[in-house]
C-alpha cells in the first residue's frame, strides 16, 4: 500500500524495478525518447532527478508493464477484484461467507475523507512554467499532463461523492495560450466532464476546475477507470490504494487531492475555446488542431519533495496498456451482468483500442433453426449502444459455442475462428452517418464516420489459405502478401481520392473475380505490404485506424439486396493512408542520437536496454 507516488517509487526501487536518471534531460522530446526506448525494452520505471527548467524531478513508466502493475497493486487488487465478484453476484457472499467476509472492511476505504489539518498538498505554490514541461513528439502543439486526474462537481454542488474525475490532457504551454494564465482541455465523447460542462452553461456559477498529477499510484488509475454514471471515480481511487482518498478545501473553494504532488486551479470558461493540439495520440497519430475549453488557472500547488508523474502516449502497446489489462483484471466478473449473454470481450490494444473491439456471445435463439447470426446480433447492438463500447468502429463478434472455447483475448485464433465461418452476403451490418472517436480521423468529418458489425456463427465454411501458389498479376497490384491465414494484403498505388479509388476498386474486383480466392476471404488494400505482413500487429494498426467502414469496405460480387449490402467473394478494405487522415508519428533522429549517450557506458540507462 502506497500513500504517495514517492512511496511507490522507494518500493520499486527497493525491488530493482526503477532506474534513476542522474543527467540533465530536456522535457523537449528527450524525455519522451527516454521512456520510450525503455517500455519498449519491458524496463524499469524511470526517475528523472532533473528536467531542465524546473526544480522538480519527474516520473514515467510506472505501470510500464504488466508484472509491475500488479505488483504495484499486489496489497488491494484481490480485495477489490472479490468486492466486484460480490456487486456481479451478490449472493457469492451468503454462499461463501468465510471466503468474503475479510473483504467487506476493506469497502470502507471506498468512502473519501475530508483532511481537517493542512495537508501535504499545502506546503508550497509554483507556476506552470516551472513545472516539467515534457513534450512528446515533435509536432506536438507544446508540452502536456499525460497524466491528469481531471476534477469536477456540478453546480452548486459540495458532496465530494457527486464529483467527476477523468484522464483529460492538459495542454500547457504553446498555441495562443496565456503563459501561467490559461490551460487547454480536452474532452471528448462520453465523458464525465462534458456533462458538468453542460450544467454550467446553464447556471450562473462559475466552472471550477482542479488538476491533480501524481498522488498514490492507484488515483491516476481511478481517473481512467469506467465506472457508473452516478458513482465517484473517488471510490475506486480509496478502494485500490488501500487508503481513503484524503481531501482539501482551499479558500478559493477548488477541492484538492491532500495526497496529489501537484493540483492546478482553476476556472474553465464556459463559451470560450481556443486552439488545442496537435498530440501524438494512443491511435499511433497526431490528434489535429480543434478548438477546446481552456481554463484560468488560479494556482499551482506542490507538496514537499513532489515529483511529476508523466506518461507518453503512441501508437499502442504503450505504457497505458497497463490500464487496459487492470480494468479488465477488475471488471472480468460485471462482463455477463453488463452485457448479458457476452462471454468475452476486448478492445485491441494494438489497433487503438477504439476503433476495433472483439466479442464472443452465446446464440440461444431457436437452437433447433440453422445457425446463423440471431442473439449474438442483439448483444452487438448493445455493446455498440453502450458507453465507450459505443466508440467501436469495428465490432467483431462469434458465437462461442461453435467452436468452444474461443476468448476474444485471443486475437489470432479469433481471426481463425471467423474467418473460417463468416458468410459476407449476410452477416455485414452497418451504422452510417454516426459518431466515432474523437481521436480517429479515418471518417468522413470529425468525430463523424460509420461502423460496423461483423456476426459470425455456424459451421466451417472453408479453409483457409497462407499463401498463393500463382500470384495474379494486374497492373494496380505492386506487391502481395499473407499477413494472416485468410487474409491477402495488396499494395497498390497511393490513394488519390474515392471518385478515383472506386474507379480502381471496380476494376480490381473484376479482375479477382476472375481468380480462386475463396481461401482469402479478406483482402486488405494497402501502401506497403511487406509491413502490413511483418507482425500481426501492423495487420491490426494499419487495416482498423486507416479505414471507415461505410467508405473503405468494398466486395468481389458486391450486391445490394433490401438496403442490406453484401459480396458473394472476398470483403475488401482499404486501409490506404487517406489525404484527410491525421499525420503518422515519428521521432525526431536529432534527438534520438542525442540520447544514446544515456545508454553508453558511463550513462544512467546504460544495461537498460
Amino acid at each position: 500500500m502506497h500513500r504517495s507516488l514517492k512511496d511507490a517509487a522507494i518500493d520499486l526501487e527497493k525491488s530493482g524495478q526503477l532506474i534513476r536518471v542522474k543527467e540533465a534531460v530536456s522535457g523537449h522530446l528527450e524525455a519522451a525518447e527516454i521512456h520510450r526506448r525503455v517500455f519498449d525494452a519491458a524496463g524499469p520505471a524511470i526517475l528523472f532527478e532533473k528536467i531542465e527548467g524546473s526544480p522538480f524531478m519527474a516520473l514515467s513508466n510506472l505501470y510500464g508493464t504488466f508484472e509491475r502493475t500488479r505488483y504495484l497493486f499486489r496489497d488491494t487488487l484481490r480485495k477489490v477484484q472479490q468486492l466486484m465478484e460480490i456487486k456481479a453476484n451478490p449472493a457469492n457472499a451468503l454462499k461463501r461467507p468465510f471466503h468474503y467476509l475479510p473483504v467487506l472492511p476493506h469497502a470502507i476505504k471506498a468512502l473519501p475523507l475530508k483532511s481537517y489539518f493542512k495537508p501535504p498538498i499545502y506546503f508550497g505554490k509554483t507556476s506552470i512554467s516551472q513545472l516539467p514541461l515534457i513534450k512528446s513528439w515533435p509536432m506536438d502543439g507544446g508540452a502536456f499532463v499525460t497524466m491528469p486526474q481531471v476534477f469536477t462537481l456540478p453546480p452548486a454542488e459540495q458532496h465530494i461523492m457527486k464529483s467527476n474525475i477523468g484522464m483529460y490532457r492538459i495542454q500547457l504551454n504553446g498555441n495562443e495560450y496565456k503563459e501561467n494564465e490559461e490551460i487547454g482541455l480536452h474532452y471528448q465523447l462520453h465523458r464525465g466532464i462534458g456533462i458538468h460542462h453542460q450544467m454550467y452553461n446553464n447556471s450562473p456559477h462559475p466552472f471550477k476546475c482542479s488538476v491533480f498529477v501524481g498522488g498514490p499510484p492507484a488515483h491516476a488509475f481511478s481517473a481512467i477507470m469506467p465506472m457508473p454514471e452516478n458513482l465517484s471515480e473517488l471510490t475506486m481511487a480509496g478502494l485500490l490504494a488501500g487508503r481513503r482518498f484524503r481531501y482539501w478545501t482551499d479558500p478559493k473553494g477548488h477541492t484538492l487531492s491532500s495526497d496529489a504532488d501537484f493540483v492546478i486551479t482553476g476556472i474553465i470558461q464556459k463559451d470560450l475555446k481556443k486552439e488545442e493540439g496537435p498530440f501524438g495520440d494512443h491511435l499511433g497519430y497526431y490528434s489535429l488542431t480543434h478548438d477546446f475549453p481552456f481554463m484560468k488557472v488560479d494556482d499551482v500547488y506542490h507538496k514537499k519533495d513532489a515529483i511529476w508523474h508523466f506518461t507518453v502516449v503512441g501508437r499502442p502497446p504503450q505504457e497505458d496498456s497497463s490500464f487496459g489489462y487492470l480494468i479488465h483484471e477488475i471488471v472480468k466478473d460485471l462482463t455477463p451482468q453488463e452485457f448479458p449473454g457476452a462471454t468475452s470481450i476486448h478492445a485491441v490494444d494494438a489497433a487503438g483500442v477504439h476503433p476495433l473491439l472483439l466479442a464472443t456471445a452465446k446464440d440461444r435463439y431457436m437452437p433447433f433453426r440453422e445457425r446463423v447470426p440471431e442473439e449474438i446480433l442483439t448483444i452487438a447492438n448493445r455493446i455498440i449502444g453502450s458507453g465507450q463500447t459505443s466508440l467501436a468502429k469495428f465490432l467483431l463478434i462469434a458465437a462461442d459455442e461453435d467452436d468452444a472455447p474461443i476468448s476474444a483475448k485471443n486475437i489470432p485464433a479469433f481471426f481463425h475462428h471467423l474467418l473460417q465461418r463468416i458468410d459476407w452476403r449476410r452477416d455485414l451490418h452497418f451504422f452510417t452517418k454516426t459518431t466515432i472517436d474523437t481521436l480517429d480521423y479515418s471518417g468522413n468529418g470529425w468525430n463523424a464516420g460509420s461502423k460496423v458489425i461483423m456476426a459470425c456463427r455456424g459451421p466451417v465454411i472453408r479453409n483457409l489459405g497462407t499463401e498463393l501458389s500463382e500470384l495474379p498479376s494486374h497492373q494496380l497490384i505492386q506487391k502481395i502478401s499473407c499477413p494472416a491465414p485468410g487474409v491477402l494484403a495488396l499494395q497498390l498505388p497511393t490513394w488519390k481520392g474515392y471518385d478515383d479509388s472506386r474507379m480502381e476498386i471496380t476494376t480490381l474486383t473484376d479482375f479477382l473475380k476472375q481468380q480462386n480466392l475463396s481461401q482469402f476471404p479478406l483482402i486488405v488494400l494497402c501502401d506497403d505490404a511487406h509491413f502490413l505482413s511483418s507482425q500481426f500487429n501492423n495487420f491490426l494498426w494499419v487495416t482498423f485506424t486507416r479505414a471507415n467502414p461505410a467508405t473503405d469496405l468494398y466486395g468481389v460480387g458486391e450486391f445490394t439486396q433490401d438496403k442490406h449490402w453484401g459480396c458473394t467473394g472476398s470483403l475488401i478494405i482499404d486501409a490506404r493512408i487517406k489525404s484527410h487522415h491525421a499525420p503518422i508519428l515519428e521521432a525526431d533522429q536529432k534527438i534520438s542520437s542525442k540520447v544514446d549517450s544515456l545508454f553508453k557506458k558511463g550513462g544512467s540507462l546504460y544495461g537498460c536496454v
